[in-house]
């Protein structure tokens, strides 16, 4: 079972010991003296029945796993102190060529009138000639439901696209919302929904679990292999007054179903399919080594980094390659999968302040960051990137974490390069000027919760010169 998501109230802590279960046998600490996480490693061959009675064993609210905690491979990372956990999914997730057509008819059978469709534009690729917006009214059509198309929808979407989406839903009798794209039109969705259902502003709802109630019938079509947000409870909407990006984070946002056509992903260019990729490796790299993941989110962290290894820079080479989009498209749903519950960290928190602060491309934020945020996680967590480094491929033993954290770290940086992705901040046009304001608002970002170790204001500074390439 996974987290919430949030260090309060989540799954992620250590329980006490268990009365009769054979001792744990401390490994070396990762950390430093005040490093508050520790790493235990589970005597071997222990059997499922006697890892049973030591829970049924364990007093209801306050005992530890340690017997099952480890630096890496099976059981959890981080100490917990409250096993119960929610694992977060859309109702429906749509997978494979052609599954448009699918949910056209689900959609048809669900009772759906008019569905009001959000995309970027006007006049880009979504909305061209023959394009995915086409694609999904024409199977609608067929289907017997109406479409309208609201198409305002920009990168980073702001509060004032949310109110001017929610005024085209209700002006045009709309009983539905579906989402066609990437990570932008998702968000602006998820935000029209909720205003759309509870009222404005749309800043009422920043936080986690603040949204009061369902929605109205929401669902995604994904156009992009990276974002996951087609299925995640998460909702990032820009308030352009404070220059933030806003997590809205509640199970409410999720749409009812996601679906990923790798036939509407072949229009992808290059530079977003790198963009794209690599958020969804950050995604992966962020949950494994969350303070809240589980063995659940560490299978779909680690595969998903191994497809991604393998996939994208095919995907963004050739296209029309659909072998390697169909597995980006799988890749970054297993990334979401593993987010959407075990949570993510300093990466995410840091790049939503750069996509608020100067409209930068998100992906590309992830990316440029991945490296230096990481580097500072394994001072922490060395043990975990043992695992990691076996998803890229590497050949690395339960000896090896520092040789490991060299690996990931190498890789990173390799495909970066290899996908045209810039390599500093400096390439972006941020301005060290800034760092106190970034930081700032980055430690106030729900997503530095699960960061497997916390960092003070000026060690977030430090993140940022690194990043941007100063020694």
């Amino acid at each position: 079972m996974a987290s919430m998501g949030r260090r309060t109230g989540v799954a992620g802590r250590t329980r006490g010991a268990v009365g009769a279960a054979p001792a744990a046998t401390a490994v070396p600490r990762l950390g430093t003296a005040a490093e508050k996480h520790v790493q235990l490693h589970a005597p071997n061959g222990r059997g499922r029945a006697e890892t049973a009675r030591a829970r049924a064993a364990t007093p209801a609210a306050g005992d530890a796993l340690g017997e099952w905690s480890s630096a890496h491979g099976l059981g959890y990372h981080h100490p917990r102190d409250d096993p119960a956990a929610i694992f977060f999914m859309p109702e429906a997730s749509l997978q494979g060529p052609g599954c448009v057509g699918l949910f056209a008819r689900r959609l048809a059978e669900a009772g759906v009138r008019r569905a009001l469709l959000v995309t970027s534009g006007p006049g880009g690729a979504m909305v061209a000639p023959g394009g995915p917006v086409d694609v999904v009214s024409a199977e609608l059509k067929g289907a017997g439901v109406a479409s309208v198309v609201f198409d305002r929808v920009m990168p980073n979407p702001t509060a004032a696209v949310v109110d001017e989406g929610v005024e085209f839903y209700q002006d045009h009798g709309c009983d539905c919302i579906v989402s066609v794209g990437g990570g932008s039109p998702h968000d602006a969705a998820k935000g029209i929904a909720i205003v759309a259902t509870h009222g404005g502003p749309i800043q009422r709802y920043e936080g986690v679990d603040r949204v009061p109630g369902k929605l109205v019938p929401l669902y995604a079509v994904n156009t992009t292999a990276g974002t996951a947000s087609e299925m995640t409870r998460f909702t990032i909407i820009t308030d352009t007054e404070r220059k933030v990006k806003m997590a809205i984070v509640d199970a409410k946002c999720t749409p009812l179903a996601a679906v990923n056509d790798p036939l509407m992903h072949v229009g992808m260019p290059k530079g977003l399919t790198a963009a794209t990729g690599m958020d969804a490796l950050t995604h992966a790299i962020e949950a494994y080594v969350s303070n809240a993941s589980n063995p659940l989110t560490d299978a779909c962290s680690l595969h998903a980094i191994r497809l991604i290894n393998r996939y994208l820079k095919d995907a963004q080479q050739d296209g029309r390659d659909l072998e390697a989009r169909e597995f980006m498209a799988y890749s970054e749903f297993l990334a979401g999968m593993a987010f959407n519950n075990a949570g993510l960290g300093f990466v995410h928190a840091i790049a939503h302040q750069l996509g608020g602060f100067y409209n930068l491309p998100h992906g590309v934020c992830n990316a440029v960051l991945l490296p230096t945020v990481e580097a500072w996680n394994a001072r922490a967590v060395p043990g975990l990137f043992i695992d990691l480094a076996r998803a890229f491929d590497f050949a690395v033993g339960d000896d090896e974490a520092d040789r490991a954290v060299r690996l990931v770290l190498g890789r990173i940086a390799e495909m970066n390069a290899e996908l045209g992705i810039p390599s500093s901040l400096a390439e972006l046009g941020v301005n060290p000027a800034d760092f106190d304001v970034l930081a700032a608002n980055a430690l106030k970002d729900a997503c530095a919760t699960n960061n497997p170790v916390p960092f003070s204001h000026s060690e977030v500074v430090q993140i940022l010169a690194e990043a941007y390439g100063e020694e």
